[in-house]
């Protein structure tokens, strides 16, 4: 903001040059994970196309395996909705909210578009914003930490899942590697700048935001039957999406166990949600390429397997999910 004085008035603060560098910020902050990820494709377009025959040729059987995993990550995502509120939502309906927020997450970053799409789903259903979003946070709270409890549990029981020696210097390094660490480290410190100003700017709204999420909490664990559908369904969320990828890494006939295909998702999964891409594009395909590589996968058989991973939870349900949108909006649903 900037100060003027116009005749006959006090002085007044007026959009200026902050206003225009925070725009601006923000707008790196989105913009620059997506050119990383650009660059990436382009220089790795060889490998990606070989990867692409190899699943042209795939076992449909295990493909459609992988469908059906999809299919019931929008059924897990929708329980453990249903478990973070307190009334009773309409089944169908809801699960077409998650299917339809599934698509707007390809298009805004960080979960936005999803959470949007789910908060005016529970806004439609009778709910405060403030009570809205504070499901949705303790949906997001619930979903992180059943995330890590899953990994740290796998990495207990298989320990030598992942071999990181075959990233390292002297072992298999996937091709790209050192624009992935740039993109990375470009990313954080873009984080780093933004946190303070942030942090100053939300700090009295988040202290009576996070006070109303902990008493809905309290309210929320003296029902057992909400706690093992939120907590179902959070755990059942990212165990659905590590299905999906192990189905496509048999369909490919890649050789890595299960447990490696699974605590490699998990370790994928939880590193890529902390940069701002729209639904993980770039940061959880690298993220989870590098993971397999480590779990035993070729190069290609791991890209293979990533892209079979895409086109069942991102390509092939993005055209429809967004049919769904455009008619839950307009029968007045969201």
């Amino acid at each position: 903001m900037t100060i003027t004085r116009t005749e006959g008035t006090a002085w007044q603060r007026v959009p200026g040059r902050s206003a225009w560098q925070r725009a601006s910020v923000r707008s790196v902050a989105i913009l620059l994970p997506i050119l990383l990820v650009a660059l990436f494709l382009v220089r790795q377009w060889p490998l990606i196309d070989s990867s692409a025959g190899r699943l042209s040729s795939a076992d449909h059987t295990w493909l459609a395996v992988a469908a059906f995993a999809a299919f019931m990550t929008w059924v897990c995502s929708s329980t453990a909705l249903q478990g973070a509120v307190v009334e009773r939502l309409p089944p169908l309906r809801l699960l077409a909210s998650q299917f339809a927020a599934s698509a707007a997450n390809h298009v805004l970053p960080a979960g936005v578009g999803g959470n949007a799409v789910s908060l005016r789903f529970l806004i439609r259903r009778g709910l405060t914003p403030t009570r809205g979003l504070t499901s949705l946070a303790v949906r997001a709270g619930a979903a992180a930490v059943a995330r890590i409890m899953l990994l740290l549990a796998l990495l207990s029981v298989f320990p030598d899942a992942l071999h990181f020696h075959r990233i390292a210097p002297g072992g298999l390094v996937m091709p790209g590697q050192p624009l992935l660490i740039a993109g990375v480290g470009a990313t954080l410190l873009v984080v780093v700048l933004l946190l303070p100003r942030c942090a100053r700017l939300v700090r009295c709204r988040l202290r009576l935001f996070l006070a109303s999420v902990a008493d809905d909490l309290r309210a929320l664990h003296r029902d057992r039957t909400r706690v093992a559908v939120l907590w179902g369904g959070s755990l059942a969320f990212p165990m659905m999406h590590a299905a999906v990828m192990v189905a496509v890494v048999r369909a490919v006939d890649a050789p890595v166990p299960v447990s490696g295909v699974v605590v490699a998702y998990l370790f994928a999964s939880t590193a890529a949600g902390w940069l701002p891409t729209p639904a993980g594009l770039g940061s959880l395909d690298a993220a989870l390429g590098l993971a397999l590589v480590t779990a035993g996968a070729s190069a290609v058989a791991a890209t293979s397997a990533v892209l079979g991973y895409r086109l069942f939870t991102a390509w092939l349900p993005l055209v429809p999910g967004v049919l769904v949108l455009a008619g839950l909006v307009r029968y007045r649903e969201l």
